[in-house]
């Protein structure tokens, strides 16, 4: 049997349905609520029960409490408890007696002022309102900042700024406070200026943000001292990377994706004429990707000897299929193999972009199961060295 609190809960679920109505300016009410009426045959066993059944419905409806949900009744005779009656049905006949009996009549008022405000400054958000009712609700005291920023970047969908750059009267963390629903509104107002691949909100949104720093050694000391002041060590924002056209012959990436203990050999890297070395601390190498000038470029990837390093390899390849691999070979594994370890499983067994050997040897690897990993700092100096010789003579 049906209760007050069922009565609410149902009714509850109701709210958004009632919102979309009301902004459509479609009838909502009346409004039925579900349950089950008592059977004849239940009447006589269970008769005290439904009476207090009863008396609780009554109790809670608009008869006494003067507002919430009505009950028809139903009269039945019974030739052992005589006349009685019966609910028949519960329903809410209008939109105030509904919102007082779920507690959301202040909310609708407030709701109600938030969407005439919102249509009246951006009327194309209507159809927005439509399906998001709930997320009015969730920013009801933010919706004279929120216009403020839709406003803005209808006129100007690609700011190019920094998002505290941004000439919009709001608080300085406002827009980083409320990125979730500003991407929700941005999505549907600036549809052709997003770039929709991203999911990082300064990036979605044509924004400026903290690029991460790619950090390069020239190894040529003519390089260094006509194009960077004798500098040999610098870390450069990913834009201003790409924008760059260092005159070199070749590129050595290094990379290691989990501990970057390979930095030192990256700083011990040997003065290598044309060549300058990028350091990856961790980065994606998908960062590169837009680095036009490299794809004229030799480039020599030297990662760790584990699935992983293929991996990485791999994927760089897809970038730049001139990518050559050093010392991820059968020759270096079993020289250091002694300092092997165990690496991460990882469920990949097809990796496209790899040379008959490389993939020869990443199988290898996948089926070793343990001591399948040999860093890159475990490799000695000395044979580093000896393999880059060998790898410039090849070239």
């Amino acid at each position: 049997m049906i209760t007050p609190s069922d009565i609410k809960e149902q009714a509850a679920r109701w709210y958004k349905e009632f919102l979309i109505a009301e902004v459509a300016g479609r009838d909502f009410f009346p409004r039925d609520i579900r349950f089950g009426k008592v059977r004849a045959s239940e009447t006589l066993e269970g008769f005290q029960k439904i009476r207090e059944w009863v008396e609780d419905l009554r109790a809670c409806s608009k008869e006494k409490a003067g507002y919430g949900y009505l009950i028809k009744f139903v009269e039945r005779k019974d030739q052992r408890i005589g006349k009685q009656q019966f609910p028949n049905r519960i329903y809410f006949d209008n939109k105030d007696d509904y919102l007082l009996f779920i507690g959301r009549e202040k909310e609708f008022q407030l709701f109600k002022s938030a969407v005439a405000k919102i249509v009246g400054a951006i009327p194309r958000l209507y159809d927005w309102i439509l399906i998001n009712p709930l997320r009015i609700i969730e920013h009801l005291t933010a919706w004279d900042d929120l216009i403020k920023v839709c406003s803005y970047f209808i006129a100007n969908p690609s700011p190019n700024l920094y998002i505290r750059e941004l000439p919009i009267e709001v608080h300085t963390k406002f827009i980083e406070e409320n990125k979730a629903i500003l991407r929700r509104l941005l999505d549907f107002l600036i549809e052709d200026y997003i770039n929709k691949g991203e999911n990082e909100f300064e990036k979605r949104f044509n924004l400026k943000y903290n690029e991460p720093l790619i950090r390069i050694r020239i190894l040529d000391e003519d390089i260094a001292r006509e194009s960077f002041s004798n500098l040999t060590d610098l870390s450069i924002p990913q834009g201003e990377f790409n924008l760059l056209n260092i005159d070199c012959k070749r590129i050595f990436i290094l990379e290691n994706k989990t501990n970057f203990s390979n930095i030192f050999n990256f700083l011990t890297m040997p003065l290598l004429k044309d060549s300058i070395a990028i350091f990856g601390k961790g980065f994606q190498l998908d960062l590169l990707k837009d680095a036009i000038w490299l794809r004229e470029k030799q480039i020599i990837y030297w990662g760790d000897i584990d699935v992983h390093g293929f991996q990485m390899l791999s994927s760089l390849r897809s970038y730049f299929p001139q990518t050559r691999s050093l010392m991820m070979d059968f020759e270096t594994f079993n020289e250091f193999r002694n300092f092997c370890v165990d690496g991460t499983e990882i469920n990949i067994h097809e990796l496209p972009n790899l040379t008959v050997e490389e993939r020869s040897f990443f199988e290898f690897l996948v089926g070793l199961k343990e001591k399948n990993r040999l860093e890159q700092e475990k490799i000695s100096h000395t044979y580093a060295v000896k393999k880059i010789a060998g790898l410039l003579e090849l070239a």
